[in-house]
Parts: structure tokens; sequence; C-alpha cells
């Protein structure tokens, strides 16, 4: 019964041996298609130095990838000692490294290099997009100090309107030193209210223009079609788009608001009093006072606010950085597994043929060892024994003599190569057919 399984295991042994190295070729040609298209989209020049560089390149990885398999099936299944076998696998492990290193990482850049690039342009849009809307908040930060000016401004307006129509701050009514000053103030608020609301019209401005960029650019990453092309228009929305960022930057009212508060206090120039009567012109002097130290306080505080928002953090440059699929892959490895698994699976497959013949030769061998002697012992090495002996009777030799003196070389020369001397004669043939 063993014998019969040791002989269905030779047989398909003998019947795969073509269809082994069909399928090691097969799989070395398909490797050098992907290696070739992944060198075309790393390589620069004229169409016909790159055609020619890439064909040289991915047929040298063909025959590489071929002719390593071929040994690896030739020999390893054969290595039977454990330092050899641990030998051959640390020679397969080197080799596969190689192999990644010289082709699958091509193949993966043919295979996913598209939408490895698709996604450097997804990522790269997502970043402009917060980097826009960081500028524009930042650009849009005083107007939130609109609403404190505006009250100010109508107030010093409204206490203007009651001195000089009731006196409501000196008791005298008219249009006299207090009413200019409260007047003056009211006017630089007014200056400053209007620069922010013009601020804000350029922002709002600029960030339409941004957000058109943006459009552009989720359109091209989106788009059928070649991907080089795409991302060429895209670097060029990504120009006119930092340049928005940038002017985004610029228009923020918030430096001009804290010179203005401080211009309130600092350039605070209050008129001399006008009253005919001293009663009326100290009166008039100590509202100036009030009002002085009003304004100082209102500077303080729109100071201190401007400085919280020029305080936020500004946008980080940024620059885009155009990527060829081969490196698109590479640096989005971890989003195209898939596609690394089959580009890799093309080239490390044969180990598999090769681990499955070693465990069928093993297997085999295991086998042949249980088989009695004479069932190991076939009719051709029968028929090469019997010519043997009848070549050495022939000659006059004593068999049991030579067989003695043969067990007496290989005792002393530690040798397993047994010395008969045949007169002369070369090696032994088989019998005759």
């Amino acid at each position: 019964m063993a014998l019969g399984t040791s002989h269905r295991l030779q047989d398909g042994i003998e019947a795969v041996e073509t269809m082994t190295r069909f399928a090691l070729a097969i799989l070395a040609l398909a490797s050098g298609v992907y290696t070739y298209l992944g060198v075309r989209s790393i390589l620069d020049g004229s169409a016909t130095a790159v055609f020619f560089a890439a064909l040289i390149y991915s047929s040298a990885v063909s025959v590489a990838i071929y002719a390593f398999w071929t040994y690896m099936a030739r020999f390893y299944p054969h290595v039977t000692g454990t330092g050899g076998r641990a030998a051959m696998l640390g020679v397969m492990a080197l080799g596969c490294a190689m192999i990644i290193a010289m082709s699958s990482w091509l193949n993966a850049a043919a295979l996913a290099g598209s939408a490895a690039l698709e996604q450097h342009l997804a990522e790269t849009l997502e970043d402009y997009t917060a980097d826009l809307d960081q500028a524009h908040q930042n650009a849009l930060a005083a107007q939130s100090l609109l609403p404190d000016i505006q009250r100010t401004q109508e107030r010093f307006q409204r206490l203007a309107d009651q001195e000089r129509e009731t006196g409501a701050l000196t008791g005298t009514t008219g249009a006299g030193s207090v009413v200019q000053l409260l007047s003056q103030m009211a006017s630089q608020l007014t200056e400053l209210e209007n620069g922010i609301n013009a601020s804000r019209e350029r922002v709002t401005t600029l960030f339409d223009e941004g957000r058109k960029h943006l459009e552009t650019m989720r359109t091209l990453v989106s788009a059928p079609g070649a991907i080089n092309p795409r991302a060429d228009q895209f670097a060029a929305e990504v120009v006119g788009l930092s340049g928005v960022i940038t002017s985004l930057e610029q228009t923020s009212i918030a430096p001009s608001v804290k010179r203005a508060a401080e211009d309130l206090s600092l350039g605070f120039i209050a008129p001399v009093a006008d009253g005919r009567e001293a009663d009326l012109a100290t009166r008039q002097d100590q509202v100036m006072e009030t009002i002085r130290s009003s304004v100082a306080a209102q500077s303080k505080v729109l100071s201190q606010a401007a400085d919280q928002i020029l305080e936020r953090k500004p946008v980080a440059e940024r620059r885009f950085v155009p990527l060829s699929s081969a490196e698109a892959v590479l640096r989005y490895a971890g989003d195209f597994i898939p596609s690394w698994a089959g580009a890799i699976s093309i080239d490390i497959l044969p180990a598999v043929l090769i681990f499955m013949l070693s465990i069928v030769h093993s297997t085999l061998r295991r086998q042949e060892q249980r088989l009695p002697f004479a069932d190991r012992f076939t009719a051709a090495e029968l028929l090469q024994a019997l010519e043997v002996q009848r070549e050495i009777q022939r000659h006059g030799v004593d068999l049991q003599t030579a067989v003695e003196a043969a067990e007496h070389t290989e005792t002393a020369d530690q040798s397993n190569v047994a010395n008969f001397d045949l007169s002369g004669k070369g090696p032994r043939k088989g019998p005759p057919a």
C-alpha cells in the first residue's frame, strides 16, 4: 500500500513539472508587465527612451524572478539537512526581499497608482479647505468688536445731542466745547466702524473666490480620466487658492482696530472750555475730564480685544508637492493594502508551490525509508547489480574479497566511496537495452 502511494506521489511530481515551469513563467511575465507600467510612471525623458528603459528593466525583472524561483524549485525540496534547509530559507527570504524591492512596489504603483494620486489630491484638498476656513475666521474676528464700537459711538453721539439740546452734562444748552469733544469721539468711532464694514466686504469677496477654487479642485479630484492632467490643473488651482489665503491673512482689520483704540486715548485732545462765565468753564472742564476717563477706559477695552484677535494662530504656510504614482503608493500604503497584497502575491506565490513540492518530496522520502529493501530495489537497479557482478567475475575478481577490501578501505579513509580495481576500466554502464 505504501509502495503504491509512493509511486502515485512520484508520478504526481513528474506530472506537475511542466505545469510548474509554465506557472513560474506566467507569473514572472505578469510581474514584468506591471513592473513596466510602474517604471514608465516614474521615468522622465523622451517617449522612446522611457519605453526602452522600462522594457529593459521589466525584462530583467521577469528573468530574475523566473530564474530565482526555478533554482529554488529545483534545489530546495531535495535539501534534507537542518543546516541546509535553514540556509536555503535564508536565501529565499533574501530573494523575496529583493523581489519586493525591485518589482512589487512598482506592481503596486501600476495597480493603485491613480487611486493613490487621487488620495493625495483629496487629502491636500481637505488641508486647504481647513486653511481657507481658518483664514476666513481670522479675518472676520475683528467683526466681533463692531457691536461694542457701535454702542460706544451711539453713546457719545447721544450725549452730544443731549448736551446741545438740554445741557444734560453742563447744565447749559448749546454747542460748546463739550458737544464738540463728544462729536469728535463719535466721529472717530464712526470711521472705525466704517473701516470694519469695508473689511467685511473685502473678506467676503476673497472667501467667495477661495470657495470657487475649492469647488474646481474638488471636481478635479473626482473627475474621470487620466490623473496626470488633473493633477497639473489641481496644482494651478492650489497656487490661486494660496494667494487668496494670503490675502485673507493680510485683510484682517484687527491691527487697525488696535491702533485706532490706542489713538482714542493717546491722541485725546480736549478743547479749551469756551464758557464765558467762570462757573460754566469749570463745569465744562469737569465734564471733559470725565469724557477723557471714559475714552481711556473704552480704548483699553478695545485694545485688549484687538490683542486677543491678534494672538489667534495664523494659517501655517503650506506647499503642495506633486507626487508620482509610485511615491503616492508608498506614502499612502496603508490605504491600499489589497493592492499591495496583490502586487506582492504575484511575485511570492511561487514560494507556495515550492513548499508544496518540498512537503511531497519529504513525505516520499519518509515512505521509502519505511519500505523493506526488496520493495525499494527496482528492476533496473537489479539488472545493473547483476551486470556489475558478471563484469567482476569475468575479470577474475573474487566478489567476497572485493567487498572486504572495500570495507577495509572505507574504515581506513573514512570515505563513502569504494575503490574497486576493475583493471583500468571506465565507469560502469547500465544493462543493454
